[in-house]
């Protein structure tokens, strides 16, 4: 029987380590892979983790959301983000800005328990007229375990009175690989 030299030895252990720290990381990943707006009636709430939605319909033409759960790194982008109906149709309207904000934890109220989820935000970016909005940088106290994340894109200008309302929500999430 070959002995494998002790640096070998410990070279291996060091790449098995290395490796399931890499493979942990990676499971704190999360990504949606699009950007839908909320699909609503005029002037009626579809509530997610007791934020409520805009009370018009948002179409969003392109975007996704990525998040590392473990250092709070973060990036969304959303193109196209515009209102579907009333005066404001085809536009993002009043909405100047807008902030990413991760649910973690996410109840459904039907449940009929006490709301625990919890939500942390991105800094608020600009959202152009033609409803692009981009934010790349850090969301702080994400918390530990954060099970079943959501990514909602949420009106933050000061001047509406909208403000927290989510109009649009990652899709195709995927977590690690």
């Amino acid at each position: 029987m070959r002995s494998i030299p002790r640096s070998g030895a410990i070279a291996a252990a060091i790449a098995i380590s290395l490796a399931a720290t890499a493979a942990h990381a990676d499971d704190d990943i999360v990504r949606w892979k699009n950007i839908v707006g909320v699909i609503t009636a005029k002037n009626v709430s579809n509530t997610v983790a007791n934020i409520d939605s805009g009370t018009f319909a948002w179409t969003v033409r392109n975007g996704h959301a990525r998040v590392d759960l473990m250092n709070g790194h973060a990036a969304f982008e959303v193109e196209g983000l515009s209102i579907n109906g009333a005066q404001f149709s085809g536009t993002p309207g009043p909405i100047t800005d807008v902030m990413g904000t991760l649910v973690c934890n996410a109840k459904d109220a039907s449940q009929n328990t006490p709301a625990t989820s919890n939500i942390a935000n991105t800094a608020t970016v600009p959202l152009n007229a033609q409803g692009d909005a981009e934010f790349f940088g850090k969301i702080h106290n994400i918390p530990h375990p954060c099970n079943n994340p959501l990514f909602l894109v949420r009106i933050a200008t000061q001047a509406t009175g909208a403000v927290g309302r989510w109009i649009a929500t990652g899709t195709e999430r995927t977590i690690g690989d």
